[in-house]
């Protein structure tokens, strides 16, 4: 409908799976080098597993369009089959012909006479089984009794399983470690960040002969916001919005057409739900301390600030009854720290930028008998308009874990901090979550006039919170915060060097790292050698802390999950929350 209007050869956001339109990012240039492997000589048994949308039929069709001239492929994408429908499909893409009524003995031994045919003229056969997370039990049994089709030198069929992270759970169970044991590469598609998401939506605006500069850089950023860096929803939400922008009769695509083509495009559900984390770019926020003359651009979040809610709108919920994100949920892009470029909103123009703070300017740990004595209760406005600049309260809480730390400009804060194996955790959840994590943490805070605040929380007790203020510590009701309070938060904690996401299916040095770190917790003896493999006993074990510590039991090492057991491996490391004052 609008290709005309925008000047486009076609639709450029089509969610069909064209090659011609895919996006290299390094991610999906690495997963279509895993494919392009599985089909070599020394290719055998590749799993692909992605979240749904993010390219991964994409890059199986990319792979076909390849120059294999030596390769033949089987492509199934039904899964859902019988084992004797399943072997039948696979004659039937290799062109293998059987009797109407072969039993599947028959189907196999035809199969293999014809591997051994094109073997011995010098050509390699790959099976490719997308959505292979539905596959039943009993085929993919069939899977790995058909690996064994082999000369005495190679294998005569390579098997790629593409599929959803449900995959990884489904090979997990005992009943097919066999099959798993025999997969030799593994990689895990993930979406998009900022940048590449920017960079996508270029791509693909080029490739169908448009300007790469339709949608404002605002724009962009929303896209990203609503889509959270999946290809398929950046695909519906920019094709809904370039819909918008041809209606309106403009070529340019605002933020506010990108916003309502995702609130339109979302599913019910979503569209009822309140956005977990949306981010925003703020500039000039001052950042005193860490580097000179810089200035914080982009907060952890961000809503517009403009609209005044609705008298008759319902209290939002208290921080105790919010419900905490599920584990792994935070694809956010990272603080980043530019130089400055703008007069803060605590500085008016030509004012000098403030000292650097010194470690000794840091609120005491506790206060002794000579502390003054407390100050008046605060009111919402009267806090809202103490707490200091977000950069500020940055620089505080990074100098509680590594005073010399020092960020250079246009560097990711969430990345600088990996140097000394340190995390960001940027989340929604309520009290409970803080306490369970232990850790100092920011809250942001939003007026009811929509304007946005950030406090640093140094202690948590029954009702109050120990919070920064004026460069001292001030106990608040958490009452208080309650009502201004919108559940989103972000803490810094050490990491094991090395380890990130670990699931079931996983090996190497960090299963090990995770069977030591859950005998160490439990008090059980380390056999040696220690296992490298994640399987159904360990996951066991993770499930079980999991409900321990009141997380999501999902037996992956999420995050979170991560955090909790760093947490119970090493207490003493780091800044805990101030016990309170009684």
């Amino acid at each position: 409908m609008y290709t005309h209007f925008f000047r486009f050869s076609e639709a450029p956001f089509s969610i069909t799976p064209d090659p011609a339109f895919l996006y290299l990012s390094p991610h999906h240039h690495e997963a279509l080098a895993h494919l392009l492997y599985g089909t070599g000589e020394a290719g055998g048994f590749v799993q692909l597993t992605g979240e749904v949308g993010t390219g991964k039929t994409t890059v199986i069709r990319t792979l076909l369009e390849q120059k294999m001239p030596e390769v033949d492929v089987a492509l199934i994408l039904n899964p859902r089959q019988s084992t004797e429908e399943f072997l039948q499909s696979i004659c039937d893409e290799l062109g293998v012909a059987y009797p109407d009524d072969a039993s599947l003995k028959q189907l196999v031994d035809h199969l293999n006479r014809h591997l051994l045919a094109t073997h011995s003229q010098g050509r390699r056969t790959v099976l490719i089984i997308d959505e292979a997370q539905n596959l039943a039990e009993d085929v993919l049994e069939q899977v790995r009794l058909l690996t064994n089709l082999e000369t005495s030198k190679e294998k005569l069929l390579r098997i790629m399983l593409i599929g959803q992270p449900e995959l990884d759970d489904l090979l997990s169970r005992p009943s097919l470690r066999q099959l798993a044991q025999r997969i030799t590469a593994r990689f895990h598609l993930t979406a998009l960040d900022r940048y590449e998401t920017v960079e996508y939506i270029a791509h693909r605006l080029r490739v169908a002969g448009g300007d790469a500069d339709i949608f404002t850089p605002s724009a962009l950023r929303a896209a990203f916001n609503a889509s959270q860096g999946i290809p398929r929803r950046i695909n519906i939400i920019c094709d809904r919005a370039l819909l918008a922008a041809y209606s309106a009769g403009t070529r340019t695509v605002t933020a506010a057409m990108v916003r309502q083509a995702a609130r339109e495009t979302a599913p019910k559900r979503l569209q009822r739900a309140r956005p977990l984390l949306r981010l925003g770019w703020i500039p000039g926020l001052a950042f005193a301390g860490m580097l000179a003359g810089a200035a914080l651009m982009q907060l952890w979040s961000g809503r517009p600030s403009s609209p005044t809610p609705s008298t008759d709108a319902p209290p939002p919920p208290s921080a105790q009854e919010r419900t905490p994100s599920p584990e792994a949920t935070d694809a956010l892009p990272a603080l980043v720290w530019m130089p400055e470029s703008a007069p803060t909103p605590t500085q008016a123009p030509g004012d000098a930028p403030s000292a650097p703070r010194q470690d000794s300017d840091l609120p005491p740990e506790a206060e002794g008998d000579s502390a003054a004595s407390d100050p008046p209760a605060l009111s919402a406005p009267a806090l809202i308009q103490e707490t200091p600049p977000l950069g500020t309260q940055v620089e505080l809480l990074l100098g509680l874990w590594d005073s010399n730390l020092e960020i250079p400009a246009g560097t990711a804060v969430c990345n600088a901090v990996r140097r000394i194996s340190l995390r960001c955790l940027r989340a929604e959840g309520n009290w409970d979550d803080l306490q369970r994590f232990d850790r100092p943490a920011i809250l942001t805070l939003v007026a009811a006039s929509g304007a946005r605040s950030h406090v640093l929380v140094r202690g948590i007790d029954q009702t109050t919170a120990r919070v920064v203020l004026d460069g001292a510590l001030r106990p608040v009701e958490r009452s208080l915060l309650d009502l201004l309070w919108n559940g989103e938060y972000l803490l810094f904690w050490r990491a094991e060097e090395g380890v990130d996401v670990l699931r079931p299916g996983d090996r190497g040095p960090q299963i090990e790292w995770l069977r030591r770190s859950m005998a160490t917790l439990t008090g059980e003896p380390i056999i040696a050698p220690v296992s490298d493999r994640f399987d159904r006993a360990l996951r066991d074990q993770v499930e079980a802390f999991q409900a321990r510590h009141g997380l999501t039991v999902d037996g992956h090492v999420g995050e979170r999950t991560h955090l909790m057991l760093m947490q119970q491996l090493q207490p003493d490391d780091g800044p805990r929350l101030l016990a309170g004052e009684g």
